[in-house]
């Protein structure tokens, strides 16, 4: 049976269904699964096995057996911690079937085959009874069903179903209880990853400003949550408005309703300011008491001494649906709304009780202005980059003339507009979007000034552009179905699809592009790769081979996506130009290639290559997608908040290899192949 996969074809801009072994699939999920990085995580492992023992003992200590449900057992690690504590019988339920699979030869590999049954199915699906997958109701429920929003995963309804089918009423559970922290901020940081600002733009006539369409101003944006590592977002970059205040939580122990509900609490602004945005992460117990305490606080909130890096779990940012002022010391309501899988939050001046109880209810945002829709929100922060935009005025002031007749291909560009303000006659922009653009020019008195072109760039015609010939063709380059930077490579091919249209002394606009490599060393992205052996005493090495297996079925050789500024790393050679691509010739027929060799500068374990564009714009001018600076003589770089760079990890991370000595370079080959627009690398220690 073969099965079809969504792959971004580099070389159309599109997405493009491929028919891929059956296996691709699940070797994708593998290959690309966080269950490493859970392995690697010795403080929440630690305190499961904690709190797992002492629900043991407490059902022991009442004279009875101890059977447990581990629902979403992955490896079934946590049965076997249940099983090392004494429990009588452990049910594992895991409804991925190679996961289950591994959990079964890791179970029997530990000794446990006698004292855990793993079940292959939906927990909604297991059935008790004597001819049931349970012989009866557990006394004790285990689970770990948690994102960084806690109910992402579908945690409340997986629980809710357990109590009514699965355990015992009163059961032991662990973890006991979650509860969910917020605190209110200002930051124009966080504020710019889902708004646009008004762009100043200096042209020969006088300062233009451009504007959004009120649609934009008023819309309360998707209702997917932002989850980053916070623990990255420096205190400069954003203005606490409120104390930290628990806005609810949930008991595991007792029968849990997933129902749609909102919470509220009172907040007293300890500064004056705009209420922006709603900072959000949870802490569970695994006991009753709260002794046994697993937190996601960030930094500013517990001491550093206890911090343990974790990227299956992180904190969350909340956008409000408008800014609010709030005034120190004057009392505001902040309600949260959830339904079965997400969260969302309101501001509201408190007022009167029954004025204030009238208007709780917080319908889940809906983007109405298809900006949200369009820009992610590293494209909303791109986008209100003041400096960057600064390049591009700069170089579109060198390159337009009075007479240019100029076509933009970009995905969801405001260059247009730009190229319009600084003197450009004819403007032409191929784009997704259509409706959203043209509300966008209508806001900006430019719906007659600049033509929207539907047309894919294989299929222009003379008629699309009026019968003229196109002057400067401009991009940023950006497109939405880019998943590693060069893939945004497809304005290239964009390009060389409109030559016929393109006068001969045409200006293109970036006029070329690089591609740029350096080796590092993560502080603790490398664990997400990194093998686990041995887990608090158990042998995993099962799950460290399925990963491998997978990785080798089709990641190995491929780099992987990550937003750097969120991870960090220190350089331990210096930044490489490997690549160039002229974008005033045509793509070539021949692939481009390239080998060489990278010396280390610096000690230290080499993780892998770091890869990003740069994009030349025109003489002297460029925008870069990655490293923006070294910032100090241990290496530590600052790369740009704004986009994924790619990450190549090396076989001494996957596969853990001992070098006996440090490498003093590393060596490379990289070829680009222009038949299908994708890069392949492979580097040697």
């Amino acid at each position: 049976m073969k099965t079809f996969c969504g792959r971004a074809n580099p070389t159309t801009g599109a997405m493009e269904w491929l028919e891929e072994d059956e296996n691709y699939d699940y070797h994708q999920e593998i290959a690309r699964s966080r269950y490493a990085d859970m392995l690697h995580d010795k403080d929440r492992n630690v305190k499961y096995y904690e709190g797992i023992r002492a629900a043991v003992n407490r059902v022991k200590e009442r004279g009875e057996k101890a059977i447990v449900l581990d629902i979403g057992t992955g490896t079934g690690l946590l049965s076997m911690m249940a099983a090392s504590a004494g429990a009588d019988f452990c049910y594992a339920v895991e409804v991925f079937k190679p996961m289950a699979n591994a959990a079964v030869k890791i179970v029997e590999k530990n000794g446990f085959r006698d004292k855990i049954k793993v079940i292959n199915k939906h927990s909604t699906e297991v059935t008790v009874g004597p001819d049931g997958d349970m012989q009866c109701r557990a006394n004790i429920l285990v689970t770990e069903l948690f994102d960084t929003e806690l109910i992402g995963e579908g945690a409340l309804p997986t629980y809710e179903h357990a109590h009514k089918y699965l355990v015992q009423e009163g059961c032991e559970a662990v973890p006991y209880r979650a509860t969910v922290y917020v605190q209110l901020v200002e930051s124009k940081r966080m504020w710019s990853w889902n708004k646009l600002f008004p762009i100043h733009v200096e042209a020969e006539d006088g300062e233009k400003i451009i504007v959004s369409p009120s649609e934009m101003e008023d819309c309360p944006g998707v209702p997917s949550v932002c989850d980053i590592q916070l623990n990255q977002m420096p205190s400069s970059d954003f203005t606490v408005l409120s104390d930290v205040v628990t806005m609810f939580s949930v008991d595991f122990s007792k029968p849990v309703r997933s129902a749609s509900t909102s919470y509220r609490v009172q907040l007293e602004p300890v500064k004056s300011g705009k209420a922006q945005i709603v900072l959000s992460w949870w802490d569970i117990d695994m006991d009753p008491s709260g002794m046994i305490n697993c937190t996601m606080a960030p930094y500013w909130v517990k001491s550093t001494s206890t911090f343990q890096w974790r990227d299956h779990w992180m904190q969350c940012v909340y956008f409000l649906p408008n800014e609010e002022p709030v005034l120190q010391g004057e009392k505001v309501y902040l309600t949260a709304c959830r339904d079965e899988y997400s969260v969302w939050y309101k501001v509201q001046k408190a007022r009167g009780e029954e004025e204030n109880k009238a208007a709780v209810h917080v319908e889940s945002p809906v983007c109405r202005c298809q900006a949200h829709l369009l820009w992610n929100r590293p494209r909303f922060g791109q986008l209100n980059d003041q400096n960057r935009t600064c390049q591009y005025i700069k170089s579109l002031m060198k390159v337009l003339k009075t007479d240019s007749v100029c076509l933009c291909i970009s995905d969801g560009s405001l260059l247009p507009v730009l190229a319009h303000y600084l003197g450009a006659k004819q403007l032409l922009i191929k784009t997704v979007c259509y409706f959203f653009f043209f509300k966008f020019f209508k806001a900006n008195n430019l719906e007659d000034k600049i033509k929207i072109i539907e047309a894919r760039p294989e299929l222009l015609t003379s008629s699309h552009l009026e019968d003229k010939k196109i002057s400067v063709l401009v991009g940023e380059p950006f497109f939405t179905t880019s998943l590693l930077p060069w893939h945004n490579l497809y304005f290239w091919y964009a390009r060389t699809a409109v030559t016929s249209h393109l006068t001969s002394n045409v200006t293109v606009l970036p006029q070329s592009a690089s591609l740029h490599m350096m080796i590092v060393e993560f502080q603790d992205l490398w664990r997400i790769r990194s093998p686990c052996g041995t887990c608090e005493g158990f042998d995993v090495q099962t799950m460290d081979d399925m990963i491998n297996n997978s990785m080798n079925f089709r990641e190995s050789k491929e780099a992987e996506p990550h937003p750097l500024w969120e991870y960090p790393c220190k350089s331990l050679s210096d930044p490489q130009e490997v690549l160039t691509f002229d974008f005033r010739k045509t793509v070539p027929e021949y692939s481009l290639s390239t080998e060489g060799s990278v010396n280390l500068l610096r000690k230290g374990k080499s993780h892998g290559a770091v890869l990003w564009m740069e994009y030349h714009l025109a003489a002297g001018i460029s925008v870069n997608t990655g490293l923006m600076q070294i910032s100090n003589e241990k290496g530590n770089c600052e790369w740009n908040p704004h986009c994924k760079q790619a990450v190549y990890f090396f076989s001494s991370v996957t596969e853990s290899e001992t070098l006996l000595d440090l490498p003093s370079a590393v060596t490379y080959a990289i070829n680009f192949n222009t038949k299908t627009g994708e890069i392949a690398m492979d580097f040697k220690l």
